[in-house]
């Protein structure tokens, strides 16, 4: 496979069919301002920016210009990325499909209304940080209680792998799953009750519900500015 290198956007286009906007969303704006004089049918548009809605990116473009909006995360590096993705009304028959093989080569990618977008980035898209800071937790814990950083780190990253695979694969919910580690009087249910005393659930809930929230307002101030 070759790869070309433009030197500015309009030459960017002349070469592509299907364009990725992967941009910050406070900037989305003016890249397509600069970019919509070059566009033309042939066009295929993908936005990656949290919060910019498809009406938006279709207004900002020449009319019948195809577009749709996806959300991957950043596990897609290692090919076990989640994508959502919702098409524009001006899509061609073929265009929603070859994206998602497109993108499932990354790991998974499923099609969905745009109303869902913004609540499955929260979830997906955020995600991995969530992960993150409950593998850094999981390891403090082991290093306050005597385990080496380097092993404690290894043990708390495999643990949310196999229990993630377990998810995935076994067909159990995971309050099932839960059920199933939490011996009667033993020590996990210890740990899950200090988890829930602490307000585990309820931090979860609500870092969903202000990155959901957070893309709302980025997407009304979009629509504030392209006024």
């Amino acid at each position: 496979m070759g790869t070309k290198i433009a030197e500015n956007n309009e030459q960017l286009l002349e070469m592509s069919d299907t364009v990725f906007l992967a941009t910050k969303p406070n900037i989305v704006g003016i890249v397509l301002k600069e970019i919509a004089p070059y566009v033309k049918k042939d066009h295929l548009f993908v936005s990656l920016a949290a919060g910019i809605t498809l009406d938006y990116l279709q207004s900002s473009l020449p009319e019948e210009t195809r577009v749709i909006r996806a959300m991957p995360n950043t596990p897609a590096i290692i090919m076990e990325g989640a994508t959502i993705f919702s098409v524009g009304q001006n899509v061609r028959e073929g265009d929603s499909k070859m994206f998602q093989s497109l993108l499932s080569q990354l790991g998974i990618c499923l099609e969905g209304d745009e109303s869902l977008i913004d609540a499955a980035m929260s979830v997906s898209g955020c995600g991995p940080a969530y992960a993150y800071v409950a593998i850094d937790a999981l390891a403090d814990g082991g290093v306050k209680m005597g385990l080496p950083r380097d092993v404690a780190i290894k043990l708390s990253a495999q643990a949310l792998l196999g229990s993630s695979k377990m998810v995935l694969t076994g067909g159990k919910h995971p309050s099932q799953l839960k059920d199933e580690v939490c011996s009667p009087a033993g020590t996990t249910i210890d740990a899950i009750y200090e988890l829930e005393k602490g307000g585990f659930r309820r931090c979860l809930i609500e870092a969903v519900e202000a990155a959901c929230l957070k893309a709302r307002r980025l997407n009304a101030m979009q629509l504030f500015n392209n006024k």
